[in-house]
């Protein structure tokens, strides 16, 4: 199997996608491959599998705000859905505010 050492910001959208469901709560110490590129620096990575392909995704500072900013995007969709959600419910017509008040 053909393995590619890639930087997440040159994944195609569905391998990023596959990222993403492979560490849904993030990656961990065990997830962590280590090893040394040819110029002898060392390099962390994590493996993503397609039926091909195993690609290593470098760790960097910027891999760790993809997962975070990715969990606000979800959270903030999540958020207005359930805004829109509520804007959208049929208001229950026994109920009047007007009553409640004056009593």
């Amino acid at each position: 199997m053909l393995r590619k050492l890639v930087d997440y910001k040159k994944l195609s959208h569905e391998v990023a996608n596959l990222l993403i469901e492979s560490y849904p709560h993030g990656y961990g110490d065990s997830d962590i491959i280590s090893f040394k590129n040819l110029k002898g620096e060392i390099i962390e990575a994590v493996e993503v599998k397609t039926d091909d392909i195993i690609y290593l995704v470098k760790i960097s500072k910027s891999l760790s705000d993809f997962f975070s900013n990715f969990d606000e995007s979800i959270e903030k969709e999540l958020a207005s859905k359930k805004s829109l959600f509520e804007l959208e419910k049929p208001m229950d017509e026994d109920t009047d505010d007007s009553k409640s008040m004056l009593d």
